[in-house]
C-alpha cells in the first residue's frame, strides 16, 4: 500500500524582524557638500511575504551662477515584498515589491539679479510644509552574510508624484523621491541589516 506524501503546512507566524541602514546616503553625506541625509528600514516576514517600513531624511544645497536652492524634509515608505527564494535554507531573499510613500519638506529658491538702473538685488521664493506622495515598484536582494548580519540592495521605480505646494514655486527636489522634472525616476539603496529572530519560531 502506497504511503501518503508528507504535506507541509505553511506558517504565517513571523519568525524574525530585520533592521538596517542605507550605506549610500551615509557615505554621500560627508563627501557631497550639496547632500545630507540618512535612511533606515525594518521588515518582518509572514511566510514568503515581508512587511516593510522605510523612513529617512535628506537635504539639498545647490548653487548655480544666478541661483541658490535648498530643501530639507522627512519621508517614509510602507509596503510589501514577495520573496521568490522560498526554499533557501539561509532565508536569502530575491523579491518584487510595492511601496506607498509620503514626505514633508520645505524649500527655498534665491535668484540674484543685476539691473543697470536699480542695481543688484535678490528674489526669494519658498514652499513651507509641502506634503508629497508617490508610489514605488521595487526589486532587490537580501543575503545573509553570517549569523544575524545581512546585506542587500533595493532598486526603486518611483512614479505618481503628487505635491500640495501653495506658492507659485514648483517643487524642484522632493526628499525621498528626487528631482521632479520627470514623470518617473529611479532610485537605489544598499542596506546593511541585522536580524532579530523570535524565540521558538524557526522554519
Amino acid at each position: 500500500m502506497a504511503q501518503k506524501a508528507d504535506t507541509v503546512k505553511k506558517s504565517y507566524m513571523p519568525t524574525g524582524v530585520r533592521f538596517g541602514v542605507d550605506m549610500i546616503s551615509i557615505i554621500r553625506t560627508p563627501i557631497e557638500p550639496e547632500f545630507g541625509g540618512w535612511e533606515g528600514v525594518a521588515d518582518i516576514d509572514i511566510d514568503r511575504y515581508y512587511l516593510v517600513m522605510e523612513a529617512g531624511r535628506w537635504s539639498r544645497d545647490l548653487t548655480s551662477e544666478n541661483d541658490t536652492y535648498s530643501n530639507s524634509g522627512n519621508f517614509w515608505r510602507a509596503g510589501v515584498d514577495v520573496n521568490f527564494l522560498t526554499n533557501d535554507p539561509e532565508r536569502n531573499n530575491f523579491f518584487l515589491g510595492l511601496r506607498y510613500a509620503r514626505g514633508t519638506f520645505s524649500e527655498q529658491l534665491t535668484t540674484f539679479i543685476t539691473d543697470p538702473v536699480f542695481g543688484d538685488g535678490t528674489i526669494q521664493n519658498a514652499n513651507n510644509d509641502v506634503r508629497a506622495s508617490w508610489a514605488e515598484l521595487t526589486s532587490g536582494l537580501r543575503v545573509r552574510m553570517f549569523s544575524v548580519f545581512w546585506m542587500g540592495y533595493t532598486i526603486r521605480y518611483k512614479f505618481g508624484l503628487n505635491t500640495n505646494e501653495s506658492s507659485g514655486l514648483v517643487p524642484y527636489d522632493v526628499p525621498g523621491y528626487g528631482r521632479t522634472d520627470k514623470n518617473s525616476t529611479w532610485g537605489f539603496t544598499y542596506y546593511v541589516l541585522f536580524r532579530v529572530p523570535f524565540e521558538g519560531r524557526k522554519k
